[in-house]
């Protein structure tokens, strides 16, 4: 069975799971159980469009977890269907981004692809964050100031609280010498980021309202 789970989803199973777990750990009453177990399945299985039966028997054993050992199990047999980021190099990093000079570029082989949904990094050089999306089954290169606001607050692309930054990039406007910028605040720690993804929808939002 090939790998058919995205990290982001990943993620909301393993939020789903931890939350069942919790559930054995706190309610009694078994219809409350019953319940939640229900809903557990059915929001896992909601994730995704025309599962196939060797799918669904892969996911289905969540509505058994009820300690954190069971869970740690289940979420480490389908981690290895977790469909990994794609694979790519420095020298592609550095056509993405032709007008950054000596571009300091994180090692990509120390990164487990499997746990991201975008690849980003802070030259602190010249306080720029730059994030790599895997956008409409398209890679696309994102640049821009990022200002840390030394503080925790609502990250745009997770939607949780972290320690969070103004970043933002400069478009060409209507006229030749406009520029428009636009952005908004983002988790200073991406790895942070890529954990509390359980959706992409903030991040496509997000590269569409910095593209223009």
């Amino acid at each position: 069975m090939n790998p058919f789970i995205r990290s982001d989803q990943y993620n909301f199973i393993k939020k789903q799971t931890l939350a069942l777990v919790n559930g054995h750990l706190t309610v009694n009453d078994k219809a409350v159980l019953n319940a939640l177990k229900s809903l557990t399945i059915e929001k896992v299985l909601g994730l995704f469009e025309g599962l196939n039966e060797e799918q669904k028997q892969l996911l289905n054993p969540v509505i058994n977890v009820k300690e954190k050992a069971e869970a740690e199990e289940f979420l480490h047999q389908i981690k290895s269907f977790v469909i990994p980021f794609k694979e790519i190099s420095e020298q592609t990093v550095k056509k993405m981004f032709p007008k950054a000079k000596k571009l300091k570029i994180p090692p990509l082989n120390e990164m487990d692809f499997t746990e991201i949904s975008y690849i980003s990094w802070i030259d602190k050089g010249t306080n720029k964050k730059f994030l790599i999306v895997d956008h409409n089954g398209k890679l696309v290169g994102l640049s821009g100031g990022f200002k840390s606001s030394h503080k925790k607050g609502l990250c745009t692309l997770c939607n949780r609280f972290e320690e969070i930054g103004m970043f933002t990039s400069a478009i060409k406007g209507s006229t030749q010498d406009a520029f428009i910028k636009r952005g908004n605040y983002i988790c200073q720690d991406s790895q942070k980021c890529n954990h509390n993804l359980v959706s992409l929808d903030n991040l496509n939002e997000f590269v569409e309202l910095i593209n223009g």
